[in-house]
């Protein structure tokens, strides 16, 4: 049996590769036209293959986001016209014109004190987006509410991202068409999926911020608005920002968030800043806000850490730091983390209830790193749409 076996094992020792590749003394130079054909393809043509394939999914993607753009200019009309009523008057001109509004960073060869200078342009931008809302709305009714501006502004700040992400996007998908050079599409075929994801995200987000729903970043808000209640308000500590005191088992609280429900985030920066000028001794800084999770994490898990936990394009972080790092406040975080799309979506039920557990250790922390007759500043960071206080 052994010996049948043997005798019918394919001896693949005494292969010959010039006939398997039919290059031997009886080559068939068909044989030999379908080895070499495809190798001298992809030699010469290989890149441009690559190319037209990774460019029909980049134009997938591209149609995408110019869908994303379109209906994101449609939903901000619709909203005027629903908001007001009527419209005696065409705002596209005026719409298209502020969408299309771009910032120039300052310049940074010397970057003592370009913090400042970005601040200064990131505040004129946002200023003087809102006086253009403001006057917007005003040529329908005589005095909109700061709800209406603020969500007029925010749905004005998604289209207007929408319209940068699809402009660059196909610009750089252009440029490497263009030229006929796939290394130059890579780094755009790489990028993308994180692109699109964004851009689904404030896609998503455009429903909640119509309706006045609160959304995951909101959650640093939340958990401080709960502490505000029944609480007595001052709403002059900084623009769009507000404070109440408050006492814990002999430690004096005081709270600061964003002035709900509108779609602000608060100037926490300047409301320290204020703090400090008025003579306001502050012991301890506890800051809550929502985090980006990483991929396999769950969402709505609460950790605790240390420094400013603050988003955004970074001066309110320095400034905050600043004034901590002059005063020696050690400074400590909460977060309550999410996806991208969490963070501009309504809320979602797991991370409505992490309010007050997040509250709970709120508390602890102030036990734990504080004495009594100390003050402790408790910042929820966010946008605070449809959170009051």
């Amino acid at each position: 049996m052994l010996k049948i076996i043997d005798a019918n094992i394919v001896n693949f020792t005494n292969a010959n590769i010039d006939q398997f590749f039919g290059m031997g003394e009886e080559s068939n130079p068909l044989m030999m036209l379908i080895w070499i054909l495809p190798v001298i393809l992809f030699v010469f043509y290989g890149q441009r293959i690559q190319l037209y394939v990774t460019s029909n999914e980049i134009k997938k993607s591209i149609k995408k986001l110019e869908t994303y753009r379109i209906e994101s200019k449609d939903e901000l009309l619709k909203h005027l016209k629903d908001s007001t009523g009527h419209l005696t008057y065409d705002p596209v001109d005026k719409i298209s014109r502020l969408i299309d509004y771009f910032t120039i960073m300052p310049v940074d060869m010397d970057p003592a004190g370009i913090v400042s200078r970005v601040k200064h342009v990131i505040r004129t931008r946002e200023d003087t987006t809102r006086q253009q809302v403001k006057m917007l709305l005003q040529r329908t009714q005589k005095e909109p509410g700061q709800m209406q501006i603020a969500q007029t502004q925010t749905l004005l700040e998604i289209a207007s991202s929408l319209h940068m992400i699809h402009k660059t996007i196909n610009h750089m998908f252009l440029t490497a068409k263009k030229q006929n050079n796939y290394p130059l599409i890579l780094p755009l075929q790489m990028v993308l999926p994180f692109v699109m994801e964004q851009a689904e995200s404030l896609r998503d987000a455009i429903p909640a911020f119509k309706d006045g729903h609160p959304i995951g970043d909101g959650i640093g808000p939340m958990v401080v608005g709960k502490m505000m209640l029944k609480l007595e308000k001052d709403d002059d500590i900084a623009p769009y920002t507000t404070v109440a005191k408050d006492m814990f088992e002999g430690r004096r609280l005081i709270l600061l968030k964003a002035h709900g429900p509108e779609s602000v985030v608060g100037r926490p920066a300047d409301a320290i800043r204020n703090m400090v000028q008025a003579g306001r001794k502050i012991d301890v800084i506890i800051m809550i806000d929502a985090a980006l999770k990483m991929e396999g994490e769950d969402s709505a898990v609460i950790s605790q850490g240390f420094g400013a936990a603050i988003g955004g394009i970074g001066t309110e972080r320095f400034e905050i730091e600043r004034y901590a790092s002059d005063m020696s406040i050690p400074v400590f975080s909460i977060v309550v983390k999410q996806s991208v799309c969490e963070a501009v979506t309504p809320m979602t039920k797991e991370i409505a209830q992490k309010a007050d557990i997040a509250r709970k250790q709120v508390y602890e922390m102030i036990k734990d790193n504080t004495s009594e007759k100390q003050t402790v500043l408790i910042i929820g960071v966010g946008n605070t749409m449809g959170v009051a206080q």
